[in-house]
């Protein structure tokens, strides 16, 4: 059949070719070259070297320049969702076609299936020829419990895109073997990676250090752990029949409900609560809110997990700051997204006690508002002044005769009114070489943890309990709100509604909204409706606000999964084709 690798041996050879050197992480890169596979693992250097390389691409999914072209950087699935709008149109990009409901099997991005299956044939060859190696055995068996918990990583990543996948073992394949394209079962995947996770676990210590640091830690493998099976927990995959009959029932989720799967998921988000190595990053004395921040400027903190590691950079400066940065800004906010952060209070900008006020929507908002969204009057650090300076995103009508709006503006700058501000260093000008953040992009957070914990006891119990209560309230303390105590006695499903929130605003913009509306069954309310946004308009009287369509989003059910791609299909008959497509 040959579907899985054949298309992908250029990847692997590009994994062969990496070199790089320890500076500030195990990934800084210096030249390649050409080496063959006998010279690189007869080489102690080049076999970690070869390891180093399976690492690079573990951001890709949740990259917000995922799609990104040699001709062009576009988003990822931020702009697949109700989060942001994209700069660009076009029915062959993914994002768009999933925002319209227009996804089909020929022009969806392979990258995933395309991407794992390199990287875990990648894992494969390691595992290999590394008794072979010349290092310790100690070194060995910290390579092998990496390569393991990397290759778990990689199926997680296909998992949550198509359900059920070809599970490959330990076989390096070549182009003249004939490999089975039958997906196995939901189940066997996810018991594969949870099993995968654990072995790795039991080798590597809670956290790495040193130039160590960066590399996968048992709290990596107890977090993918908890993730995966949070996802199998829910709606979407716990008895959600994604397909109606078999095979592909048990392909693409667990036949039949079982509330068992909520406390698996449970059990595995406290490994690493009750391990006490890690803990939200917390400041609310320098402003409140700022811990939450902080966090994401700094290389190490006790919040990080796993990263996908960098050098110092303007990333996210370049690619979602307003244009007078001279910043490409790719994605811009949904005024859906700005709406779902409540006020200083806790509450809700519906609730009549918020004390939200439609004439100044920006005042007294919940903290993590300013530090995800940039809008009217935010102030931007920016080159050549180096100082923080209010940012001008309404249309100026004051003269009458001659409507005149910045480049920031909206329709010239902003497509929705707003940029995203999410991890972006205050201090970081774009286009000015001498401000860098240290930043490496989060994969794992104890936030994301913490909630995980809080979801799935939540749903395993007839009722939260003090522990729900307490996880959730660690998030909305970090987050500077005042109060951040919830509500006594809430019901399950008033938790619920809590937890899903607080995801949607925790962790905006990091890759998991795209997924969690997908696992929770939501889409087709959070997708099935116009996206909007907001235009400013300055006039002799004052601000006029003015809320706009900006696209209409369309979901159906097929569009839980993504569609393996068609020229895969088309090698294997046997390779079965998910739902709808």
């Amino acid at each position: 059949m040959k579907n899985i690798y054949i298309t992908i041996l250029m990847g692997v050879l590009t994994g062969l070719t990496i070199i790089s050197c320890r500076k500030e992480s195990f990934l800084d890169q210096t030249e390649s070259t050409s080496l063959n596979e006998q010279s690189v693992f007869a080489d102690s250097a080049y076999t970690i070297d070869f390891l180093n390389g399976i690492y690079s691409s573990v951001g890709f999914a949740v990259s917000p320049t995922r799609f990104s072209t040699i001709y062009a950087t576009l988003p990822g699935l931020e702009s697949g969702c109700d989060e942001a709008e994209p700069n660009v149109t076009g029915a062959v990009n993914t994002f768009i076609q999933f925002s319209t409901g227009t996804v089909n099997s020929s022009i969806i991005s392979s990258d995933a299936w395309q991407n794992c299956y390199s990287n875990i044939r990648a894992v494969n060859k390691f595992l290999k020829y590394l008794p072979g190696a010349r290092f310790s055995d100690s070194l060995k068996t910290r390579a092998r419990a990496e390569a393991r918990f990397l290759r778990a990583w990689y199926y997680a990543i296909l998992l949550e895109h198509y359900g059920g996948i070809p599970l490959v073992g330990d076989t390096v394949y070549s182009a003249a073997d004939h490999i089975s394209a039958e997906r196995n079962t939901y189940e066997q995947c996810v018991n594969y990676i949870v099993k995968e996770c654990d072995t790795a676990a039991n080798y590597l210590p809670w956290v790495q250090t040193g130039s160590e640091y960066g590399r996968a830690n048992k709290a990596a493998c107890k977090g993918l752990k908890a993730r995966v099976l949070l996802y199998a927990a829910s709606s979407l995959f716990n008895g959600g029949e994604i397909a109606a009959t078999e095979p592909l029932r048990s392909v693409t989720g667990y036949p039949s409900y079982d509330k068992e799967h909520w406390k698996l998921a449970q059990d595995a988000a406290l490994e690493v609560i009750n391990s006490g190595q890690y803990s939200l990053y917390l400041d609310n004395t320098t402003a409140p809110g700022y811990g939450f921040y902080k966090v994401f400027t700094l290389r190490k903190s006790s919040e990080l997990i796993f990263a996908r590691m960098q050098s110092i950079n303007q990333d996210l400066e370049s690619i979602w700051l307003p244009p007078s940065t001279t910043a490409n800004p790719i994605a811009f906010p949904y005024l859906e997204l700005v709406n779902a952060f409540g006020m200083k209070n806790g509450l809700s900008i519906t609730d009549p006690a918020s004390g939200y006020d439609p004439d100044h929507p920006f005042s007294n908002r919940d903290p993590r508002f300013e530090y995800t969204i940039v809008h009217d009057q935010s102030k931007i650090f920016r080159y050549p002044e180096l100082a923080a300076i209010p940012v001008n995103l309404y249309i100026d009508a004051t003269n009458p005769a001659k409507v005149v709006s910045g480049v920031d503006a909206i329709y010239k700058g902003t497509l929705t009114g707003y940029y995203i501000n999410k991890m972006v260093d205050q201090t970081v000008a774009p286009g000015w070489f001498n401000t860098k953040s240290p930043r490496c992009f989060p994969l794992i957070r104890y936030a994301e943890i913490l909630l995980d914990f809080a979801e799935a006891r939540n749903e395993y119990l007839d009722a939260p309990d003090l522990q729900v209560y307490s996880a959730v309230e660690a998030i909305r303390q970090r987050a500077g709100l005042n109060p951040y105590e919830l509500p006594q006695g809430l019901s399950q499903a008033d938790m619920r509604q809590v937890i899903y929130a607080e995801r949607q605003k925790e962790l905006a913009f990091e890759g998991h909204r795209f997924w969690d509306v997908r696992r929770w069954k939501i889409a087709p309310d959070t997708q099935n409706q116009v996206m909007h946004g907001t235009e400013l308009t300055k006039t002799a009287s004052g601000m006029v606000s003015k809320t706009i369509e900006v696209r209409k989003h369309n979901f159906t059910d097929k569009m839980y999964l993504w569609p393996i791609p068609e020229a895969e299909v088309a090698k294997s008959p046997e390779l079965l084709q998910n739902p709808g497509y």
